[in-house]
This record gives structure tokens, C-alpha cells and sequence, in this order.
């Protein structure tokens, strides 16, 4: 079972506001609903998933993080059965200064030609309705998780 561990980055403006990217490459080009997800991935052997997900927020979105209070969100399964946990830092971005990790893969299938392009090919603050709709299903509890432990 892959283990995934990851950053959501919020702030609040008139409302609570989550960084959200949507995967590069042919295979999501011209998916939006529930194909966006928080930056995150693998855990390596032997490493912690905070650490992991700090990595993976950098590594995707070129962004670092504050020293702000750190906020667990708890753990989700997608349907593919990956687990990511993911953890919650209050913190801004300028979406403009992406700069994503390359990564590649043959595209067409089975063609033998291998291309390369940013592991996120966006990034967005989204609203909790929206980013309900752009994200992963599973990954979409997140925000509600979020919303609880701040009002609490």
C-alpha cells in the first residue's frame, strides 16, 4: 500500500482559503473536478511522513514554509487504496511562483518517447466550496477536518 504524506497550506481572507494544485501531463490536462490535490507524496523508507510532507510541498510547489503552528489533519484513503496524511500551516504563497519538480513519462502509452513536464502545472487558493469540488474525493475531508480543528 503506497503511504503518502502532505502540506495544505491555508489562509484566511473572508474566508478560509486552501492551496490546491492540479497534476501535470496529458493524462489531466483537461481534468478539473476532483482531480486537484494537496501537495504531496511518497514516504520514503525510514523517513518520518512530517518530514516527508514538507519535502513533497516543496519539492512541488518551489514554496517553503513558515514556523507556524502545525495543524494534523488525520489520514485519508483514496480510492486507488493510496493513504496520504496530511497536516495543516497557515502560511501564503503567490501562485504565479510555481515551480514545480519535472518529472516524465511515455506519452503516447507504449510509444517508447519519453516527455517531461512539472509534476503541478497550477496551483490555486481555493475556497471551501471549491476546493470541495477540485480535490481528490478522499482528499476533500481535509477541508472539513481543517475547518473543525480551527473552530475549535
Amino acid at each position: 500500500m503506497q503511504v503518502s504524506a502532505g502540506i495544505a497550506l491555508f489562509r484566511i481572507r473572508v474566508e478560509i482559503e486552501m492551496l490546491i494544485g492540479h497534476p501535470g501531463g496529458p493524462l489531466w490536462a483537461r481534468r478539473d473536478k476532483g482531480s486537484w490535490s494537496i501537495p504531496k507524496g511518497l514516504v520514503e523508507a525510514g523517513e518520518e511522513p512530517f518530514e516527508a510532507a514538507v519535502r513533497e510541498f516543496t519539492e512541488e510547489t518551489g514554496f517553503s514554509l513558515g514556523a507556524g503552528p502545525v495543524i494534523p489533519l488525520g489520514t485519508v484513503t483514496q480510492r486507488s487504496g493510496k493513504r496520504v496524511t496530511a497536516w495543516a500551516v497557515r502560511g501564503d504563497a503567490d501562485p504565479m511562483a510555481l515551480s514545480s519538480n519535472p518529472v516524465e513519462m511515455t506519452w503516447p502509452r507504449g510509444s517508447g518517447r519519453r516527455i517531461s513536464f512539472p509534476e503541478l502545472d497550477r496551483v490555486i487558493w481555493a475556497g471551501p466550496e471549491e476546493a470541495r469540488l477540485k480535490l481528490n474525493q478522499a482528499q476533500a475531508d481535509f477541508v472539513r477536518r481543517l475547518h473543525e480543528k480551527l473552530a475549535g
